[in-house]
């Protein structure tokens, strides 16, 4: 059985909110074991990198600025199906449709702002996971 490793992220609105504690213990509980996290004030060329997908797309510079807006969390997450078994855990991007007992769903809402601030980010796939990792903890 392989592990996986992922990148999850606890974006500026989920520290601000001091939501770090209840999200990182969701993970935990699910089984999932986490070997790396930092603190981060994100700069502009990280995101560049970590967002190159979406340049040039409306909501690209609004996520950019929302990211660079505060501290955020950076983990590495390893277990068994971890990346679909994190995703699943998050819920939906939009929180105001996110299933209850998933992060957003119990803990995010709609604010009306420019970006979606939806407190989490996890890597899609295994590539995005190995690229995504190689850029937070390079």
């Amino acid at each position: 059985m392989a592990i996986e490793r992922t990148l999850i992220l606890i974006k500026p609105d989920g520290v601000k909110r001091q939501l770090t504690g209840q999200i990182l213990s969701r993970i935990e509980a699910k089984g999932y074991v986490i070997s790396e996290l930092k603190q981060v004030l994100a700069t502009r060329e990280l995101l560049e990198a970590h967002y190159e997908e979406h340049v040039g797309k409306p909501f690209y510079e609004p996520l950019v600025e929302f990211m660079a807006s505060g501290p955020l969390v950076a983990i590495i997450a390893e277990g068994h199906n971890v990346i679909p078994g994190f995703r699943s855990l998050a819920g939906t991007t939009d929180p105001t449709t996110a299933a209850p007992g998933t992060i957003r769903g119990d803990l995010g809402r709609d604010w009306g702002l420019k970006v979606q601030q939806n407190l989490v980010h996890g890597s899609d796939s295994v590539e995005s996971a190995a690229r995504e990792i190689g850029i937070w903890f390079a």
